[in-house]
């Protein structure tokens, strides 16, 4: 009578306890690994909190609430008690190669506003322009511009005879090259005013300047 070989035992010498030793073992392997996966994805999100900044806005310090957005009607003066500001507003347009306008280099030269912006008040950004230096004149109506801070006042007093009041909620300088033109001329949906002048000297007087000092600020409360 022919016999069949049994196939050798895939666990020889241990006969039938091998396989529950083993099951045994891999419960533990997976167990061990399932570990070692949670602990590199907690060591994930905490290196991932210190890399990148939180997508969720902060209570950011330098925001205040909006006033409601005025009529339209043009700056006539500026007043910035804090600095000594109090400047009649002349409009600026466009000059011939494209760029914004500034106020004339002149003794005692105004605050410019750019008319093409909105008016100070409205929704949207209002950008007023002043010199630091005016040349041989000497300092400029926003000499002491970089002086602001957020919480300073300004005024606006307006054609209508009413009078818009801002305070400042950030001020920052810039790079000519890195000036933020969106942030300054582009358009919002409250309303804003925006102080530019020049900042950091080139060299010597008439050499012109390195950077841009920006003051951005909101529309807290308006006067008839």
């Amino acid at each position: 009578m022919s016999t069949y070989r049994l196939p050798p035992s895939p666990y020889p010498g241990d006969g039938a306890s091998r396989p529950g030793r083993n099951r045994r073992r891999t419960l533990w392997m997976w167990a061990g690994a399932g570990l070692v996966l949670v602990l590199l994805f907690l060591s994930a999100i905490a290196v991932t909190h210190y890399l990148i900044p939180d997508s969720a806005p902060s209570a950011a310090t330098d925001q205040v609430a909006a006033a409601p957005p005025m009529g339209a009607s043009a700056p006539e003066r500026i007043e910035i008690p804090s600095i000594g500001v109090d400047s009649p507003v002349v409009p600026l347009g466009l000059a011939a190669n494209g760029t914004v306008q500034v106020p004339p280099i002149a003794k005692q030269s105004p605050v410019g506003w750019y008319r093409h912006s909105p008016t100070p008040g409205e929704n949207g950004g209002s950008v007023m322009l002043g010199h630091l230096t005016v040349g041989k004149f000497g300092n400029g109506v926003f000499y002491r511009l970089g002086e602001l801070h957020p919480g300073s006042e300004i005024k606006v007093v307006r054609a209508d005879g009413s009078t818009a009041v801002f305070t400042v909620t950030k001020t920052a300088e810039y790079e000519k090259a890195d000036f933020p033109a969106q942030d300054v001329y582009g358009p919002t949906n409250t309303p804003q005013l925006r102080l530019v002048t020049c900042t950091r000297p080139a060299g010597p007087a008439g050499s012109g300047y390195l950077a841009n000092l920006v003051d951005y600020a909101t529309l807290t409360s308006s006067t008839a």
